[in-house]
């Protein structure tokens, strides 16, 4: 009998936390995982009645197996009469250290919906493409397992098939560029300046990542910041290190609540 306890405990008690995609047993629970985690998050947009992931699903994804992207370019190709830019992301495995994918993609404010976006939205909005197209290339079949379209959604706009799940934006936009009395071109000089941060390096997300699994850092917070790790600039990476390394300095010491 209790040679039975020890093997229904040890059937339940494995809980993977970093999952290899060269595994098949470990993807299908990814799948599992992602399912519930997109759902409960809506990490997911309805486009003609198909379930389309968010960028920031696919990025959870990606960094559940360890592998996170680094934005190699964004470059402006606009002409006189449109604005125009293409990103290129690689994906990094922070295992091996090797390329192990890639994505390519233009946003452009000539494409429906797009009209009033500024220039720094339009770069955004590549990066992003660039983002979730690296995902799909190695990650579509775990997407599609988790039971939704194998498409980032951000890469729908393409076709305008979002218009209708995303009606205010261009109108947002458009009151944006009217309202020139108003504080929000200060907002929009500031937001514009993204354009030329200089996003975190590989080697400051993999020192994030590292801190990240520390045993004192919940599963909360740990979720949270890798869904904006690629958000960070330098700057703010080097912040994100430096508060984590004080957290878990002040936890191990029994004197940290959660943050």
């Amino acid at each position: 009998m209790n040679q039975d306890n020890k093997e229904t405990k040890v059937q339940k008690k494995p809980k993977v936390e970093s999952y290899d995609i060269s595994k098949s047993d470990e993807t299908l629970h990814l799948a599992i995982d992602l399912a519930k985690f997109i759902k409960e998050n809506r990490l997911y947009q309805n486009i003609q009645g198909k379930e389309y992931v968010n960028v920031e699903g696919w990025q959870y994804a990606g960094s559940r197996l360890g592998i996170l992207p680094v934005v190699e370019h964004v470059v402006n190709i606009s002409t006189d009469d449109e604005i125009k830019y293409q990103a290129k992301v690689n994906l990094l495995d922070l295992r091996s250290q090797q390329v192990v994918g890639a994505g390519f993609a233009i946003c452009s404010n000539r494409e429906q919906g797009k009209k009033y976006y500024q220039e720094f939205a339009i770069a955004s909005m590549a990066q992003t493409r660039a983002i979730g197209k690296a995902y799909r290339n190695i990650l579509a079949w775990i997407i599609r397992a988790a039971g939704y379209e194998p498409t980032p959604a951000e890469e729908m706009d393409y076709s305008g098939n979002d218009q209708a799940a995303k009606p205010a934006v261009p109108t947002e936009k458009k009151a944006t560029m009217k309202s020139s009395t108003n504080s929000e071109p200060v907002v929009a000089q500031e937001e514009q300046q993204t354009t030329s941060v200089r996003y975190a390096s590989a080697k400051q997300k993999e020192e994030i990542i590292s801190l990240l699994n520390n045993p004192t850092i919940t599963r909360q917070e740990k979720t949270k910041m890798l869904l904006n790790i690629n958000r960070f600039d330098e700057e703010r990476a080097a912040q994100a290190i430096e508060k984590l390394k004080k957290v878990i300095e002040d936890r191990e010491d029994g004197q940290s609540a959660a943050a």
